[in-house]
């Protein structure tokens, strides 16, 4: 198979400089070694007749190429130009991450995009130079070498976190594919874990790579203020939270984040990671969004804070809720009206309520309003019927006109959940209050949102955090 084009020169360049920026965007294959590195990789830098590159690692393994040891392309964070540009195959990309290829197969994975199966499969070839279920492969086989190495994770289980059925497949998958057993990969990883991946007793500790800058104290100051009693918390070091069959930490440190989780089903880390990484926004252009943005008024905010991001949702359903909830209320009173919420409709695990779950339970005597109470009905309705998903599945577009359609929810509410549960990087809560005091101080006319785009999102964040 021939490499997807990309411009040659140019990733060679890169690559040359072990440009960071590229990180996640492409892959170089070396046709000398049959190996496959990140554009950072430390080792001596190739000839540019034997090297080859690709979109997905994916469609490097699918030409025959294996990880490289040394750079571990399973590091690497996700290419940010999918959300950028919003299409299907973003979104099915998204989907795989989320488990969905694994537990539904690549028809499952088509219905919930409401195309064909065929098509999916051309659209993957196309895009990415491999298929959707050479795509989901992949993403087994990385997640499977990054717990291997960093992890004490007993080998049985690993197979069974990365989505395989049994050992015995996983054992043939990885050799036939990487040319090396579990057990083997493991035997070389020993003895070479550092220390910053030991977690707390009980929970397995991964690194969740990102792009520099990166505003930790931002995330965390977000997510602090907006934590929901009960069910996370967080401080100006680490965020936690309830996960199905156990729990997260997510602890930013230098060059990572520090994942610390427990499970009772380790078939759940895959979904975990992928969620988190969405939470904590790791797959943004920081230097691509200051750039832009600092080119218009936003600039003195801009430099103030060059890695900003935009938190995200960990369930799309619950951030929704958190629209509602906390619509011409104060983030303070949001917190109080949802923690009594997942009081009375969280499962008994902890977790925040299902479409299904809150559908059943009585609201009345929460201090919402009685509309409050029929736009959350209706608005789960929605998710249980099939009407609206907000994990990935449905085109930010429809989703959004979806959401409009809802009795209670308007302009600001849509484009808030916009922002955070669909990673719509050019998202805008229209009608914010705090926006409009703030672009006001700022002496920002109204009409210099346009100016802000594909990056309005992250125009938003500025104006919030610099309230």
């Amino acid at each position: 198979m021939s490499p997807l084009e990309l411009d040659f020169d140019s990733c060679y360049r890169a690559v040359s400089a072990r440009d960071a920026r590229f990180d996640g965007r492409f892959y170089t294959a070396v046709t000398t070694t049959g190996i496959y590195c990140r554009p950072i990789c430390p080792a001596r830098t190739p000839s540019s007749r034997n090297v080859r590159f690709y979109r997905h690692a994916a469609s490097a393994e699918a030409a025959g190429f294996r990880p490289c040891k040394r750079c571990r392309p399973e590091l690497s964070p996700g290419d940010p130009g999918w959300d950028q540009r919003g299409e299907l195959i973003g979104r099915a990309l998204r989907l795989i991450d989320d488990g969905a290829a694994d537990e539904q197969g690549v028809a499952g994975l088509a219905r919930r995009l409401h195309i064909t199966e065929r098509h999916l499969h051309r659209l993957f070839v196309a895009e990415l130079g491999a298929g959707p279920l050479a795509v989901a492969r992949t993403k087994r086989l990385l997640l499977a070498k990054q717990l291997l190495t960093e992890t004490g994770l007993p080998v049985t289980d690993v197979a069974f976190a990365a989505g395989f059925g049994s050992v015995r497949q996983f054992n043939a998958t990885m050799r036939e594919t990487y040319g090396f057993t579990p057990s083997e990969l493991r035997a070389t990883a020993a003895g070479r874990r550092p220390d910053s991946l030991t977690g707390p007793a009980g929970a397995l500790r991964l690194r969740l790579h990102r792009r520099e800058p990166y505003d930790a104290d931002g995330v965390l100051a977000f997510l602090a203020a907006r934590a929901i009693p009960g069910l996370e918390s967080a401080d100006g070091t680490s965020y936690t939270r309830a996960v199905p069959g156990g729990t997260i930490t997510l602890t930013p440190l230098p060059g990572h984040v520090a994942l610390d989780v427990t499970v009772a089903d380790t078939r759940q880390l895959a979904r975990v990671v992928a969620r988190c990484r969405r939470l904590l926004d790791l797959d943004a252009d920081p230097e691509a969004i200051s750039e832009a943005l600092g080119r218009t008024s936003l600039r003195p905010l801009v430099a103030a804070r060059p890695g900003l991001r935009v938190p995200g949702a960990f369930d799309g359903f619950e951030l929704a809720v958190r629209a509602v909830v906390g619509q011409q209320v104060s983030v303070a009173g949001a917190r109080t009206l949802l923690g009594r919420i997942v009081a009375r409709a969280a499962a008994p695990d902890g977790l925040f309520p299902t479409p299904d779950r809150l559908l059943e339970t009585d609201l009345t005597g929460l201090g919402l309003t009685g509309r409050r109470v029929a736009t959350l009905k209706d608005l789960a309705a929605r998710l249980v019927e099939g009407r609206l998903d907000l994990d990935g599945g449905q085109d930010p577009a429809e989703a959004v006109a979806e959401l409009l359609d809802v009795p209670g929810i308007g302009p600001w509410t849509a484009g808030y959940v916009a922002l955070r549960a669909l990673r719509d990087p050019d998202a805008w809560p229209a009608g914010d209050l705090v926006l409009r005091k703030r672009m006001a101080a700022l002496g920002i006319p109204d009409d210099e949102t346009e100016r802000w785009r594909p990056w309005r999102a992250y125009a938003a964040l500025h104006l919030w955090s610099s309230s």
